[in-house]
């Protein structure tokens, strides 16, 4: 696990799914480490990657930012992408952005 005082991230690998659980505070200041995490895994598209965002205490523009791009490099590769466990206060930013049905799958 990567930790600091704001942001952590624990990599876990299965059989097709690779689950990233990030928790703290995804901004500006904790982007460099976001992107260094994230970059490596969106290229293994032989499996599934799903960020676990129960852990997440808050979340700006440039981490929304970040969580597109990933977004964007995972669909462009033809590879399965989505968000889990999001919290109700950053799930209700990721309803004003627009971006909820893009992440997260649909029951």
């Amino acid at each position: 696990m990567k930790h600091n005082d704001k942001l952590f991230v624990r990599t876990e690998n299965q059989t097709g799914k690779c689950t990233v659980y990030i928790g703290g505070e995804l901004d500006l200041e904790s982007a460099v480490q976001m992107r260094a995490v994230m970059s490596p895994l969106i290229e293994l598209t032989d499996r599934e990657l799903v960020l676990n965002l129960r852990e997440l205490h808050y979340v700006d523009s440039t981490g929304i930012g970040i969580l597109v791009s990933v977004l964007k490099a995972r669909h462009a590769n033809e590879a399965p992408f989505s968000v889990e466990a999001v919290p109700p206060h950053i799930r209700k930013l990721f309803d004003m952005t627009g971006i909820t049905p893009f992440l997260i799958k649909q029951a």
